[in-house]
């Protein structure tokens, strides 16, 4: 199982684009997607800012702005998902 944390926040029109992207690769992969606001945790919202969306995988930022469908798909694959 892979853990992929998706930070957004509201109004997030990028965020809006890159959750369907996400959401498109991985389905039907071994993939727990946690869906976190921000604006809802300060430390996210010092250390992200303005930088949303962003997409971790296993903790570690893999993309932030936009998500490459591609890219993402050969990172899940390369985890194992």
């Amino acid at each position: 199982m892979v853990e992929l944390t998706f930070l957004t926040r509201a109004g997030c029109h990028l965020c809006e684009t890159a959750k369907a992207t996400v959401a498109e690769v991985v389905s039907g992969r071994d993939v727990t997607v946690t869906e976190i606001d921000i604006d809802t945790d300060e430390e996210l919202t010092g250390r992200y800012g303005w930088d949303v969306p962003v997409v971790l995988l296993e903790g570690r930022q893999h993309s932030f702005h936009r998500v490459d469908r591609d890219r993402l798909s050969r990172a899940l694959e390369a985890l194992g998902a």
